[in-house]
């Protein structure tokens, strides 16, 4: 997944949670005031940059945690691989070993009898 699309995303999601938390939070009858002079529209845009640090900052945590992931896969990919050889290598030891004990308990039996 793209890390431009999946941080659009977190954008899109944390600014709609933004909204519907401040429509959860306002008391009932009050209607959400909207800027009518330019210190309120600075406030605006104050909020609006504070909004931006907070989403920036958090898809930053999201894409580490995204490459840390992606990081561990890796690795236990690369441990899958080497258990699943190991193990294929242990069953051929094993195979050689019932081969060698099958030999040597042939020619045990072929030894002539030491009570004769």
């Amino acid at each position: 997944m793209n890390k431009a699309i999946v941080a659009t995303e977190i954008d899109e999601s944390l600014e709609a949670g933004i909204g519907k938390a401040l429509h959860a939070l306002k008391p009932p009858g009050v209607a959400l005031r909207h800027p009518s002079n330019a210190d309120d529209e600075m406030s605006g845009k104050n909020l609006g940059t504070l909004l931006g640090r907070v989403t920036e900052r958090s898809t930053r945590e999201v894409e580490t945690l995204i490459d840390e992931l992606q990081g561990l896969r890796k690795k236990l990919e690369a441990d899958r691989v080497r258990i699943q050889s190991e193990i294929e290598r242990h069953s051929e030891l094993s195979q050689a070993v019932m081969r060698l004990t099958s030999i040597i308990s042939d020619n045990v039996k072929k030894l002539p009898d030491p009570t004769c």
